[in-house]
C-alpha cells in the first residue's frame, strides 16, 4: 500500500525521483527475508512512476555480509549510527548486559568499507555528546572512510534544554568548531552536512539536511501501521506531536502534504519567529530544526533552542571560506558524493563552462552506469545468464590490465541507454535478464580489442551484425551470436558455417564497418552509425551511411568547427573536454534541418544532416547546451517538484519547468551564435542574423523571468538561472536594426497569441 501511494503520488506530481529511508527502531531486526520482500515491493510499485532512491539506516550491530550481499542485490544504501570512538560510543550504545557495541559496529562498517560493497556505503551518523572529545570522535569516523558524516544536535525544545546548554554560553558551536577545524585541515576529504550545508547555503546552493536551510520540508513518516506522520524528531516536542490524524488507507499523501502542520514547514522564511527573519545568517540557519524549536504557550513560533550555536558555528564556517579548498563547497549533491567548485557551477550558468568544468560532470555519468551495471549484474547472477557475467569478467579484466582501453569504451554515449534499455526490461526481482544484456559480452570485447588483450568471447548478433561499441559492426548474417578470439590486432569472428578475419590497422572488405572519424585539426569525433542503441534522441537514427554521405558530413564538420574556434572560443574548452560522438538523423520528406540530445548518452550530440557547416556549428553549439545541463541535472536538483506548467515562448506547448530551463539554456548559445554571425555577414544575410539574434535574447530574456518568478527553482536552480540572467542582460542593450526587431517583436507576439487561443480552447 505504501508504494502504491508514493507512485500515485509521484505520478501526480510529476516527480522524477524519490527517496524512501527505511529506520526504525532498529530495521534490521526485521530479517533478509522481510528486508528484501520490502524492497522488491516498494521497487515494484514505484519504479515504473519514478526513479527510487531506496536506503536503511541502522545501529549496524546485526550487520552482516548476508545483509550488505541484500543490500548490494536491492540497490540499497546505508547509513550506520556511530559516535565517534570507543569512549563516545560507549556513552550511550551499549548491550543490555553492558557490553560495548564499538567492536562489531565497526567490523560491520569495516565490510561496507570492501570494494564490492562500497557503492552502498551512504556514510555515518553522529550525535553530539559535549563529553566526548571532538578532534577524538573526528579522527575515529574519519579512519572509516565515510562518504559523509551528519552530525547531529541532541534532540531538545526550550522546555527541555539540551545537556550542558546555560545562557550565554555555546557549547555545542564550540564542539563543532572543533570538528571543523580538523576536517579541514584534513582536506575536507570527505562531505560533513552540517559544514557542506553552510558552504552551500552561503553560496547560494541547497541545504543537504532539514536541519538547516530555508527549503520546504519534503519529509513524511509512514508507520508500521499504515498511519501518515511528520517528522518523528516533532516526538520531543510532546506525546502526539507529529501525529497528522492521516492514513494510507484512506488518504493520499498529497492530502498529507496538505496538513496544516505540514504547510507549516513549506514557507521559507515567512514561517520562521520574528528573531530568526531578522537574523544575518538565516538562510544558512532556516530557524534550525523544527522540533528544536518548540516552547510550550508558543508552540513552534521561536527561534532554535540553539540559536546561539547555531549563528557562532555558522558565522566561524563563513569566516573560512575563502581558506576552503575549491573542491570543498560542494552544493546539493545527488547520492554518490560527486561535487562541483562554485565557480564551475557559476561558468556553466553563463552558458559555458570550461574544460575542468565538464571534467567534474564526467564521474557522475560514470557512477550512474556503473549502479545500473551492478543492478544488473545482481540479476544476472540470480537467472545464471552466461553471457552477461563473460562480459562482466572480461571487462574486469581489462579495467585492470589497462585503464585508458577501459575508458575509451566505458565512456561511450550508448551505454546508458542499453543499460537502462535492459532494467526497464526485466523486473527487479526477475531471475535474469531481457536478451540485450549479452550486449555487456560485446561492450567487453571491444575494450579487449582496444587493450590487444587476448581473449575469447561470445558476442550477440543484432539485425545480422555483431556490434563493438566504439569501433564497429560485422556483418555475420542470420544467428544468434558469434565467437570473437581477440589478438593484438584486431579480432577473429567465427560462427558455424563461416569466418572472418579483421585488422583494425588496415581494415579490408565489405563485411566489417567500423565507426569514421569527423577530423578538423586536432580534433575528432566519432561519426556513430553503427551502435544499435543509439536510437534514443527522439528522432529517428539514420542507417549506416554511404561513403558519399560520410563525405558531407565530413565537409560541414571541416567547415564548422573552425567557425567555432574563431567566432565561439569560449565553447571550445567544454566541447573538447565532453563531445566525443555526432550520431546521424535519418532526414524527412521536407528536408528539415533537426537535432537532439539525450540524457542517457552524454557526450553525443544528433542531428540531421544540415544544408551546410555554419548550420552544423549552430547545432552542436545548441545541443551541447543539453548535454552539459542533463549531466549537471543528474548531480543537482535544480528545480522542484513542481506540477505547474509554463509557457515557453518559442513552444506552442506548455512545459515542466525543468524542461523549460532546457530550452532557457540551449538558446542561451543559440542567441550568441546570432549576435556574433551578424557582425560577420551582409546584406539579407545580416539582416536575418540581426532578427534572430533579436529574437532569441527576447525570448530567452522572457523564459528566463518566468523561471525566476516560478517558485519552482531551489535556491541552487535560482541561483543557475541568476547566471544565465546575467548572461543574456547586457545583450538586451545592444543594437540592432530597427526591422530586424520589429520583426522579432511581430515573431514573437504572434507566438503569444497563438498561446493564448490554445489556453482558451483547452479551458
Amino acid at each position: 500500500m505504501a508504494g502504491e501511494r508514493i507512485a500515485e503520488h509521484a505520478r501526480q506530481h510529476r516527480l522524477p525521483r524519490v527517496r524512501v529511508v527505511l529506520h526504525g527502531g532498529e530495521p534490521l531486526l526485521a530479517g533478509t527475508a522481510r528486508l528484501t520482500q520490502i524492497s522488491r515491493t516498494l521497487r515494484a510499485a514505484v519504479e515504473p512512476a519514478c526513479e527510487l532512491d531506496l536506503s536503511i539506516h541502522t545501529n549496524g550491530v546485526r550487520l552482516d555480509e548476508e545483509f550488505c550481499e541484500l543490500f548490494r542485490a536491492e540497490r540499497i544504501t546505508v547509513g550506520v549510527s556511530l559516535d565517534g570512538d570507543r569512549a563516545a560510543n560507549d556513552l550511550h550504545r551499549r548491550f543490555a548486559d553492558g557490553r560495548s557495541s564499538y567492536d562489531p559496529v565497526v567490523r560491520a562498517v569495516g565490510l561496507l568499507r570492501e570494494e564490492r560493497y562500497r557503492d552502498w556505503y551512504a556514510g555515518l551518523l553522529c550525535t553530539v555528546d559535549l563529553r566526548s572529545d571532538p578532534v577524538a570522535v573526528y579522527r575515529a569516523l574519519a579512519s572509516l572512510e565515510p562518504p559523509a558524516v551528519d552530525f547531529l544536535l541532541p534532540h531538545a525544545t526550550w522546555d527541555v534544554r539540551p545537556p550542558g546548554a546555560a545562557d550565554g554560553r555555546t557549547p555545542y558551536a564550540d564542539w563543532l568548531a572543533a570538528v571543523f577545524g580538523a576536517w579541514t585541515a584534513d582536506g575536507t576529504r570527505f562531505r560533513v552536512r552540517t559544514f557542506n550545508s553552510i558552504i552551500a547555503t552561503t553560496r547560494g546552493g541547497r541545504s543537504q539536511t532539514e536541519a538547516l536551510g530555508l527549503e520546504p520540508s519534503r519529509l513524511l513518516v509512514i508507520e508500521t501501521d499504515g498511519s501518515l506522520e511528520q517528522a518523528d524528531s516533532l516526538k520531543v516536542a510532546y506525546d502526539g506531536a507529529p501525529a497528522t490524524g492521516y492514513d494510507l488507507f484512506a488518504h493520499s499523501l498529497t492530502e498529507a502534504a496538505a496538513h496544516p502542520a505540514i504547510r507549516a514547514r513549506q514557507q521559507g522564511v515567512n514561517g520562521l519567529s520574528q528573531t530568526c527573519r531578522q537574523c544575518l545568517v538565516v538562510d544558512s540557519c532556516g530557524g534550525g530544526l523544527y522540533a528544536h524549536r518548540y516552547r510550550a504557550g508558543s508552540g513552534f513560533n521561536n527561534p532554535s533552542v540553539y540559536c546561539r550555536d547555531l549563528e557562532k558555528i555558522i558565522t566561524h564556517v563563513r569566516a573560512a571560506l575563502p581558506a576552503l579548498p575549491a573542491g570543498g563547497a560542494a552544493a546539493n549533491e545527488r547520492p554518490g558524493g560527486h561535487q562541483l567548485r562554485g565557480a564551475d557551477f557559476d561558468a556553466l550558468a553563463a552558458g559555458r563552462g570550461d574544460a575542468g568544468a565538464v571534467a567534474q560532470l564526467i564521474p557522475g555519468q560514470r557512477s550512474r552506469l556503473r549502479v545500473l551495471l551492478a543492478s544488473l549484474r545482481e540479476r544476472a547472477i540470480r537467472g545464471a545468464d552466461e553471457a552477461f557475467l563473460a562480459g562482466w569478467d572480461l571487462l574486469t579484466a581489462v579495467q585492470r590490465d589497462d585503464a585508458e582501453a577501459f575508458d575509451r569504451v566505458f565512456a561511450h554515449p550508448y551505454l546508458r541507454s542499453w543499460a537502462e534499455n535492459c532494467l526497464r526490461g526485466s523486473a527487479p526481482d526477475s531471475a535474469g535478464l531481457p536478451r540485450d544484456a549479452a550486449h555487456l559480452a560485446a561492450i567487453a570485447a571491444a575494450a579487449a580489442i582496444r587493450a590487444g588483450l587476448s581473449a575469447e568471447i561470445v558476442i550477440p548478433v543484432s539485425d545480422g551484425y555483431a556490434c563493438l561499441p566504439t569501433l564497429g559492426r560485422l556483418l555475420v548474417g542470420s544467428g544468434t551470436s558469434v565467437t570473437v578470439t581477440v589478438d593484438d590486432d584486431g579480432f577473429e569472428a567465427r560462427t558455424a558455417g563461416a569466418k572472418w578475419r579483421v585488422r583494425l590497422s588496415a581494415p579490408t572488405g565489405t563485411d566489417w564497418q567500423p565507426v569514421r572519424q569527423l577530423r578538423s585539426g586536432l580534433f575528432a569525433l566519432q561519426l556513430e552509425d553503427t551502435d544499435p542503441y543509439r536510437g534514443c534522441h527522439h528522432w529517428p537514427a539514420a542507417g549506416r551511411l554511404s561513403t558519399g554521405d560520410a563525405g558531407a558530413w565530413q565537409e560541414r564538420f571541416a567547415v564548422a568547427w573552425p567557425l567555432i574556434e574563431r567566432d565561439f572560443p569560449g565553447y571550445v574548452p567544454a566541447l573538447t573536454s565532453g563531445l566525443s560522438t555526432l550520431m546521424p538523423l535519418a532526414g524527412d520528406e521536407r528536408g528539415r534541418e533537426f537535432s537532439a540530445s539525450s540524457r542517457q548518452a552524454f557526450g553525443a550530440v544528433a542531428a540531421a544532416l544540415p544544408a551546410d557547416g555554419s548550420t552544423l556549428a549552430l547545432l552542436i553549439l545548441h545541443e551541447f547546451q543539453h548535454v552539459k545541463l542533463g549531466a549537471l541535472l543528474d548531480l543537482f536538483d535544480l528545480c522542484t517538484e513542481h506540477e505547474q506548467l509554463f509557457y515557453a515562448p518559442w513552444r506552442d506547448d506548455p512545459r515542466p519547468i525543468e524542461a523549460l530551463l532546457q530550452g532557457t539554456y540551449a538558446h542561451l548559445a543559440v542567441t550568441e551564435y546570432w549576435r556574433v554571425r551578424l557582425r560577420e555577414l551582409h546584406g539579407a544575410a545580416a539582416l536575418d542574423a540581426a532578427e534572430r539574434f533579436a529574437r532569441w535574447r527576447m525570448l530567452t530574456a522572457e523564459a528566463i523571468e518566468t523561471m525566476t518568478a516560478s517558485g519552482a527553482l531551489t535556491p541552487l536552480g535560482a541561483r543557475f538561472v541568476a547566471g544565465m540572467r546575467a548572461r543574456v542582460e547586457p545583450w538586451l542593450d545592444e543594437h540592432v536594426p530597427v526591422p530586424a526587431e520589429a520583426a522579432a517583436r511581430a515573431w514573437a507576439a504572434e507566438r503569444r497569441t497563438r498561446w493564448q487561443q490554445r489556453q482558451q480552447d483547452v479551458r
